[in-house]
């Protein structure tokens, strides 16, 4: 199951020429680190991606290996030219770890080359910066000096990749910065008889973290969990182990998403009753000179509190949303795989989702590293198709929910208003409102209280149940799916023209991604809370 599970990736860079007499101190912090993360993060499984360059990759690697931690290897090129200026013994180290990786592949071109450039260097920078965008955390054997140039491909350039996202992507922004990647210092100086083995760790180390936590905790759930969710794509029969990969993680996502949506419905059901029981006891009190009510009222407001609690321990209300956040970046990730476009669905993520969603980013690059995909497959069917219906059914469904969900609301006000206007006849008639009473009746004070408290609690009920349903935003998911229905319909149809571009491709899951961050950003504003 750690296989179906999102990686904690750690990413290595470090100098090539290390002192022997340093290497112990360095193994030591380095394995120290390892450590650390696997006590830190126990649901997650630990991956290292190296180049296993000489020096502080392959040494990490030598850790790793004690660790049990796998390798992924990312080789800027053919692997006999890559190791042919390798010593003897570093040739034996990196055969061994080639040997026993979970998987080899070569890094893609990331960026444009420059005219002139060195194709050595070229393809030692492009490693660089598909370890730093493809890791959480990275192990920088470095000896805190700054980078020389600005197209260099060393250890510092790496440091910077990770930090400040510094290269230039082919047709889209960098996705590193210090807020999303940690780098753990390794103090590796470059002349023997200096300290070395000094760690420090540069970058948001709190929010990295949290992001890590975050990813913990998923894999914490997902482990136990099996999801239900159907084939995204049935009868496929190439044997794609990504794309497998992804879909086992993308239905553990899905249940887990569904399962809070139902936590956290009950939770806003549940908060809804108690505030109305409250109104409704204060009421009696006050109106009805029922003391027994106050105890009630305590009862409900203690009930209150605990279930607020309780939505605060069990965090329904963001993994919900998150956990759909996930489950939808996954699909299309799968989709595009699918597709045969070497796409991280990640680099499509807006800004925002960037800041509110960093863990799911982070978490697909991790899921990203490896092959590109072999083959391109047709997608209109499972795709486009499949989300048209599925938004044409869910506008239908949502459509129901609101209309049955208006009636009640609209049942609540015509029932306050016929109360209302028997209240005016009652004082009118019988209370004296304007004249002499036309009908004496005894007693005329209890059936006036009696009104007053079916007036409140008319109103209360009708203020609660316009806040639960409020907080579903089924309004707005019905205008969304109706959106999205008619997207798709456009989409089938520049399909059937254009054929599968990689721009149609490229503007499905922008716009999936896009919606996502919608329903995101309304119902984050729904969190659960307690009005009086």
């Amino acid at each position: 199951m750690k296989d179906e599970l999102i990686p904690i990736a750690v990413g290595i860079t470090g100098h090539r020429n290390l002192s022997f007499a340093d290497e112990g101190a360095l193994k030591a912090a380095v394995g120290k680190e390892l450590n650390n993360l696997k006590e830190l993060y126990p649901a997650s499984p630990l991956v290292l991606l190296t180049s296993l360059a000489e020096g502080g990759d392959l040494l990490c690697a030598d850790c790793a290996r004690e660790l049990g931690i796998p390798l992924s290897v990312a080789l800027p090129y053919e692997k006999e030219a890559y190791i042919k200026n390798y010593s003897e013994e570093d040739k034996a180290r990196f055969n061994a770890h080639f040997a026993a990786a979970a998987e080899v592949f070569d890094v893609p071109e990331i960026e444009a080359r420059r005219s002139g450039e060195d194709e050595y260097d070229y393809w030692f920078r492009q490693a660089g910066i598909y370890v730093a965008e493809h890791s959480q955390i990275q192990i920088a054997l470095w000896d805190g000096c700054r980078p020389k140039t600005a197209h260099g491909c060393g250890t510092a350039e790496a440091v910077d990749f990770s930090l400040n996202g510094s290269f230039s992507p082919k047709g889209r922004l960098p996705i590193c910065s210090s807020e999303n990647n940690l780098v753990i210092h390794v103090m590796t100086p470059r002349e023997a008889g200096k300290e070395s083995g000094a760690v420090s760790y540069l970058g948001n180390k709190d929010k990295v973290f949290k992001i890590l936590k975050d990813t913990d905790d998923f894999n914490k759930a997902a482990s136990g969990k099996s999801g239900s969710s159907p084939e995204l794509i049935p009868g496929r029969q190439d044997e794609d182990e990504t794309i497998d990969r992804l879909e086992t993680l993308y239905s553990a996502a899905d249940s887990l998403s569904l399962d809070n949506a139902s936590l956290y419905k009950k939770v806003l059901a549940y908060l809804a009753l108690a505030s109305t029981a409250i109104a409704a006891a204060f009421l009696l009190y006050d109106e009805a000179n029922l003391t027994g009510m106050l105890i009630v009222c305590g009862i409900m407001l203690i009930l209150a509190f605990v279930i607020l609690r309780f939505a605060k321990k069990s965090d329904c209300h963001r993994k919900y949303i998150e956990y759909r956040v996930l489950a939808e970046s996954l699909r299309v990730q799968i989709f595009l795989r699918y597709a045969g476009l070497a796409v991280n669905a990640a680099e499509l993520f807006t800004w925002s989702e960037r800041e509110e969603s960093a863990w799911v980013m982070d978490a697909l690059c991790a899921l990203h590293i490896g092959s590109s995909p072999s083959k391109a497959h047709d997608i209109k069917d499972c795709w486009i198709e499949d989300q048209k219906q599925y938004h044409e059914k869910a506008q239908q469904k949502t459509g129901l929910e609101l209309k049955k969900n208006n009636g009640i609301l609209n049942a609540a006000l015509i029932l306050s208003i016929v109360v209302y206007a028997a209240a005016l006849i009652f004082e009118i008639t019988c209370g004296g409102m304007l004249s002499a009473p036309a009908v004496q009746l005894s007693g005329i004070d209890g059936w006036r209280t009696a009104i007053k408290i079916l007036l409140g609690l008319l109103s209360v009920a009708t203020l609660f149940m316009a806040n639960y349903y409020g907080k579903q935003s089924l309004t707005r998911k019905a205008s969304d799916h109706g959106k999205m229905k008619d997207f798709y319909a456009a989409m089938a149809g520049m399909l059937e023209r254009n054929g599968q571009t990689e721009e149609i491709l490229l503007r499905l899951a922008k716009e999936e991604l896009i919606e996502n961050g919608n329903w995101c950003s309304y119902q984050r504003d729904n969190a659960p809370d307690f009005n009086l």
